[in-house]
């Protein structure tokens, strides 16, 4: 069976950048082990997959081990391949998914996500725990979906070598790290290695949770943030109250099909 597929790499406008998605366009719902073993093959942090409705698109997300609940990076190249290959002209597109629908918006070259919002509550009894998992302490700590490390400069999240066994061991999700950033509002980095990603190059859900912290922090609601992995990549974000607004650029890598059992 052939199917179509491309590789796009989303918040950057250069390939190499950024966070490579696949995405996989269904031309009918598919068993979720296959779709796993299609996204172990692909190897990417996450594999998309579209299947056609009558009033959109279903979008869900794996990564080589697991299927995840919400993905930024995914969604930005999903609604990048609507705009661009499925159905071109075309300036927003909502996705139905298991974090309920999901708006992408087309501004330009930029392409903007409408997320929840997952702000963070306070979880020092968590700092030490942290600390010898990212091998720095970190100022603050709070927790949401994911444990989030508050650092006080930029340079110190870029030196963190963390031990990704006992990232992993912890009882959340993932451990997002932040900081101030050099030259823009907030930088951060996202170790996920429970869902088999050690570090996540770019990571739009870890926004869902950082959106709402910085926003209040620096008191106000725009803010662009750097996510500061080997690849890197840029965010402009905004603070909505229950949801939040998350864009950047998107740059095809790759498209062609691929050859699967049916």
């Amino acid at each position: 069976m052939t199917i179509p597929l491309f590789q796009v790499d989303a918040f950057t406008d250069r390939p190499f950048h950024g966070n490579p998605a696949a995405v996989c366009l269904l031309d009918r719902p598919r068993h979720d082990a296959w779709m796993q073993s299609v996204a172990a093959e692909m190897n990417l942090a996450e594999t998309a997959f579209l299947t056609p409705r009558d009033d959109g698109h279903d979008l869900r997300w794996f990564t080589p081990t697991v299927e995840v609940d919400l993905c930024g990076h995914a969604t930005l190249a999903s609604a990048w391949v609507v705009f661009n290959e499925l159905e071109k002209g075309r300036a927003e597109v909502t996705f139905r998914s298991q974090s309920g629908p999901l708006r992408v918006t087309a501004d330009g070259d930029r392409l903007a996500l409408d997320f929840p919002s997952r702000p963070p509550e306070p979880a020092d009894a968590r700092l030490a725990a942290l600390a010898r998992a990212l091998g720095a302490r970190p100022r603050a700590a709070l927790a949401s979906r994911d444990y989030l490390a508050v650092f006080g400069s930029e340079d110190e999240v870029r030196a963190l070598k963390p031990d990704m066994a006992a990232v992993a061991a912890l009882d959340r999700m993932a451990v997002i790290a932040t900081a101030p950033g050099g030259d823009c509002d907030f930088v951060s980095r996202f170790f996920v290695p429970s869902m088999g990603i050690p570090e996540d190059p770019v990571t739009g859900s870890a926004h869902c949770t950082l959106v709402p912290y910085w926003a209040k922090r620096l008191g106000r609601a725009s803010l662009f943030a750097r996510q500061v992995s080997a690849r890197g990549g840029e965010l402009w974000c905004e603070d909505r109250g229950e949801r939040v607004a998350i864009a950047g650029r998107c740059a095809k890598y790759l498209e062609g099909t691929i050859e699967v059992p049916a």
